[in-house]
């Protein structure tokens, strides 16, 4: 069986399907050319991460198909429920990148309350000038250690925050409609553990009493955060978003920002994408990643073979 993993997948996943007799394709094929692309070739399994769309056109166009498979946890770049009455097999990998991700939330919440995101923009241009002004400018940090975190969404990755939080000397609470407690377990270099038992609160609660907030959420048909939720907020409260673009509404964001109610805010991901707002890029006070949450060679390794795992399960 032949397969295209058309965003790209890690040599050891390819050496596992390889040696199970799957012959894999990484040729990156442009979105207008996928559909020629498999009918040419006669690819069977399609494996996707965010950037290739999986959608009623390429399914309805491509009758080879009997498998797709998204690396990651989010699947609003597949069609899934026409997919799979096409009879086409849907997989994801749920578990492989929650760490990853969550340690890019705490990457933007570290640049925000140490003013990274204006100093790695500044210092090149003036650090050789007026080091002693740049200096002043980024002399009211913040500790994170003490503050409140407010977690919106207590799945794997918003599980995977709390622990992080927790470790940091962090209080933390969470609004989930589709939990009413959860577990944290912190896990150690040592192999030692140890269990946090955490009650989930409205969302109003925890907008009042949050001094950052964290999204984990997937995509929604209309924001979770918008303007009336911002006046709820501490004044300076900080905003990351490392989810889908959309839950927060950016322009209720930018108002925010200007008008003192946000201190900064954290975004890898965003509503334009992959053309997000100008607005949004120049603003001095956001720390900017584009969509790399699941970007490092751990979280890889792990998508790979949970993808092979699952592909050599199925066939």
């Amino acid at each position: 069986m032949k397969i295209l993993a058309n965003d790209g997948i890690s040599p050891e996943a390819i050496k596992t399907l390889e040696e199970a007799g799957f012959e894999v394709i990484t040729t990156k094929v442009a979105q207008n050319q996928l559909a020629d692309f498999i009918n040419k070739e006669g690819i069977e399994i399609l494996l996707v991460r965010s950037a290739t769309q999986a959608k009623k056109d390429l399914i309805d166009a491509c009758s080879s198909l009997k498998l797709i498979g998204r690396g990651g946890v989010g699947m609003d770049n597949i069609e899934v429920k026409y997919a799979q009455e096409k009879g086409i097999k849907v997989i994801n990998t749920p578990n492989a990148s929650s760490y990853s991700v969550a340690e890019l939330t705490f990457a933007h919440l570290f640049s925000g309350v140490r003013f990274l995101y204006d100093a790695n923009r500044n210092m090149p241009l003036e650090g050789d000038t007026h080091f002693a002004q740049l200096k002043k400018n980024y002399a009211k940090g913040q500790e994170l250690k003490g503050k409140t975190l407010g977690i919106i969404g207590l799945g794997r990755i918003g599980k995977a925050v709390a622990a992080i939080a927790l470790s940091l000397g962090m209080k933390v609470i969470a609004h989930d409609p589709h939990h009413e407690e959860a577990t944290i377990t912190l896990s150690f270099f040592d192999g030692r553990t140890l269990d946090f038992t955490l009650q989930t609160i409205g969302k109003e609660e925890l907008l009042k009493q949050s001094d950052f907030i964290t999204l984990h959420l997937p995509a929604q048909q209309e924001a979770v955060i918008g303007e009336k939720e911002f006046q709820l907020m501490k004044d300076g409260v900080g905003i990351i978003n490392v989810a889908r673009g959309g839950v927060v509404d950016e322009e209720a964001l930018l108002h925010a920002l200007e008008h003192e109610k946000v201190a900064f805010a954290g975004l890898d991901v965003f509503q334009g994408e992959p053309t997000p707002s100008i607005r949004i890029l120049m603003h001095p006070r956001i720390s900017l990643t584009p969509h790399i949450g699941a970007a490092t060679t751990e979280a890889q390794d792990r998508i790979g073979n949970e993808l092979a795992q699952q592909i050599i399960a199925a066939f």
